[in-house]
């Protein structure tokens, strides 16, 4: 499979949190080419506000591996990780992570902090910045709503 149909399967995870009221945020994990995990925030629902899409996928993905590292594994997502999201690929082991829209108030990668280009830490996660717009107009749309509502 392609990036681009991993992009488009993370497009469709996103716009499945916009349509149930989430922040539309949605993750893809690959390894070896082949989708191994998928999510959307599911903080409402859960009423939980670490449920974020990565955390969910990085859960899923360790399941279905039986393993807690997800060494080779390459994570897709339409929001710029926050810090927590960006440290669980990092304790996760994971390869790299490619983001679609930056996160300016909360990015843990290049907007806010860039934790994954800390040399300290005992793991380094390779990370993509790849504009998609489809990305950046459901977050666009989806906190232009809220506000209109309120």
């Amino acid at each position: 499979m392609s990036q681009e149909h991993f992009i488009e399967l993370c497009l469709e995870q996103a716009k499945k949190a916009y349509l149930l009221g989430e922040v539309p945020v949605g993750c893809v994990v690959v390894k070896d080419h082949k989708v191994i995990a998928q999510a959307h925030n599911c903080v409402e629902k859960l009423k939980d506000p670490t449920a974020h899409a990565e955390m969910l996928a990085l859960a899923f993905a360790s399941k279905h591996l039986g393993e807690k590292y997800l060494y080779g594994c390459h994570v897709y997502v339409s929001l710029e990780p926050c810090v927590m999201c960006a440290y669980a690929m990092i304790l996760r082991r994971v390869e790299k992570v490619v983001f679609f829209a930056q996160d300016y108030k909360h990015g843990g990668v290049m907007s806010m902090y860039n934790l994954l280009d800390d040399v300290r830490l005992n793991h380094m996660v390779k990370w993509e910045y790849l504009p998609v717009e489809e990305a950046q107009k459901l977050m666009k749309d989806f906190f232009k709503n809220l506000r209109d509502q309120r």
